[in-house]
């Protein structure tokens, strides 16, 4: 859920949201600390009651607020849509742990779809609705098997959370002025994070060729998914070069490992189109 990109959307369109609550930093504070305490499946429960304290009846909600909102929506129906039919699937997920981490992340979801949905009504905006019908989890004929062929399966999992990751980070140089709201998205984008890095332990597990993150531009996957890992093997951060720096034996490969960098609205859009109807 690219909620680092939602909290960004709304402070550009009413600098005064957070004083809606109970002014900016102690609002932000107050969240902040409270994402760090709770699980990620709680989250949604305590965003959709900011976002109603917020913007209450006649608050004159944006257009812009309504579209931010049902873009995330949208990509959490494909991300939930896509985690129900695979744990449901007979026979696809061997018996053992990833019955129960496959599980847990469809839960995650759910709950970001149930959140999102209060969220939009709550503002006076309607919320946009799909059904499973309305995705094509082949990508065109791109994995054709994606739910006869666990590997498969895994492979496009790693995908979706990999690019998610790189999406959510895509406006945080917007936030860095204020360290309350910086604070409280960077939390909720390490258990992000950690999720993309779970999967791909999974794969590995399997024989997979992956480490838990990203090496370079690799997909670990092949030429299908390239779109979601093309600029990821920059190794300049802050105009700082960080190969070999300050004479350490720092290969490229490695200083690409050490940043996810980011992806565009529009790049996003690209990825994953093919994966609707």
């Amino acid at each position: 859920m690219n909620i680092q990109n939602i909290i960004n959307e709304i402070e550009k369109v009413d600098p005064e949201v957070y004083e809606r609550l109970d002014g900016r930093r102690g609002a932000m504070k107050n969240f902040a600390n409270f994402s760090g305490k709770v699980a990620l499946a709680a989250l949604p429960i305590a965003l959709g009651s900011m976002f109603k304290k917020a913007y209450g009846k006649g608050s004159g909600v944006t257009a812009l607020i309504d579209e931010t909102l049902n873009f995330a929506l949208q990509l959490e129906y494909l991300e939930a849509n896509f985690y129900i039919k695979g744990v449901a699937t007979p026979g696809l997920i061997p018996a053992g742990p990833g019955v129960g981490a496959l599980t847990t992340i469809r839960d995650h979801e759910n709950a970001h779809v149930t959140f999102l949905r209060a969220a939009i009504t709550s503002l006076g905006a309607m919320p946009v609705t799909f059904t499973a019908a309305q995705f094509d989890f082949t990508a065109r004929g791109a994995f054709g098997d994606v739910f006869s062929n666990y590997d498969t399966f895994l492979a496009v999992a790693q995908t979706f959370e990999d690019t998610g990751v790189r999406a959510y980070k895509g406006q945080a140089g917007n936030l860095m002025a204020n360290n309350d709201i910086l604070t409280a998205a960077l939390n909720i984008h390490s258990v992000e994070a950690r999720h993309a890095s779970h999967v791909r332990q999974m794969r590995k597990a399997r024989g997979a060729n992956v480490k838990p993150w990203i090496t370079g531009k690799d997909t670990g996957i092949g030429a299908a998914v390239q779109a979601s890992y093309n600029g990821e093997d920059l190794t300049t951060q802050a105009g700082v070069n960080i190969v070999n720096i300050n004479g350490f034996n720092i290969s490229a490969a490695a200083a690409s490992e050490a940043f996810d960098e980011t992806l565009t609205k529009d790049q996003v859009v690209a990825i994953v189109t093919p994966f609707f109807v």
